[in-house]
């Protein structure tokens, strides 16, 4: 079984006039940057890709995901997993709870409770599990926004511009946390940003892409 994120012939189209195309196998535990202008169909690229994309758009082409064609499952079936430069936790929910939302059904209580305890302390927030989010400063909700998605299990990442919210030195943290902690899991990434700092860390391949679109 070839692992990895494959995009094969992907092109995404709006009224028929084709915006973007991207051709590309992406390994398991390599990045690759997608770089662009705004509106040139970066964000929707990772919407074909997840299962989401809005109707006024048509998408062609197959998304592999280890071997495997997923480009009509749903959403909840791809295990891709996706973040944003929102960490949109729940603000109703204390920390432990948001991390539990993400996670598969099935096990005790007290197994899932560990393992959002262990995943808290790899990444430095030990006993955080019963904090408000709303105490968290800006680096640690994205430290939980990161672990919430990968207690989902997922197979491949997106970045959606997913550090632009953080100033430099945050910036910097968490974006090798993200990396380094996608190559441990070997799982493929693709990033979408604007920022030349985001591509050059992450290493791998950068695609720049103009829009296919003369409207």
């Amino acid at each position: 079984m070839n692992k990895g994120l494959i995009l094969r012939k992907v092109c995404i189209l709006r009224a028929g006039i084709p915006l973007i195309e991207v051709d590309y196998a992406i390994a398991a535990g390599e990045i690759l940057t997608v770089m662009g202008p705004s509106g040139v169909g970066k964000s929707t690229l990772l919407a074909y890709l997840t299962g989401t994309l809005a109707t006024t758009f048509t998408g062609m082409g197959q998304v592999l995901l280890d071997g495997l064609d997923i480009t009509k499952y749903p959403p909840h079936a791809r295990r891709i997993g996706i973040l944003f430069q929102d960490d949109l936790l729940f603000p109703h929910m204390s920390v432990g709870t948001n991390l539990a939302f993400g996670m598969p059904p099935g096990g005790s209580k007290a197994s899932r409770l560990a393992q959002i305890e262990e995943a808290l302390s790899d990444v430095g927030m030990a006993g955080f599990a019963d904090r408000d989010p709303g105490t968290l400063s800006g680096g640690q909700k994205a430290r939980v926004a990161l672990v919430r998605m990968l207690l989902s299990n997922p197979r491949a990442l997106l970045l959606d511009e997913a550090f632009s919210r953080l100033d430099a030195e945050l910036r910097a943290q968490v974006r090798d946390l993200v990396f380094q902690t996608a190559k441990k899991r070997a799982l493929p990434v693709l990033m979408v940003t604007h920022d030349i700092e985001d591509a050059q860390d992450a290493g791998g391949t950068i695609i720049k892409l103009k829009s296919l679109s003369k409207g």
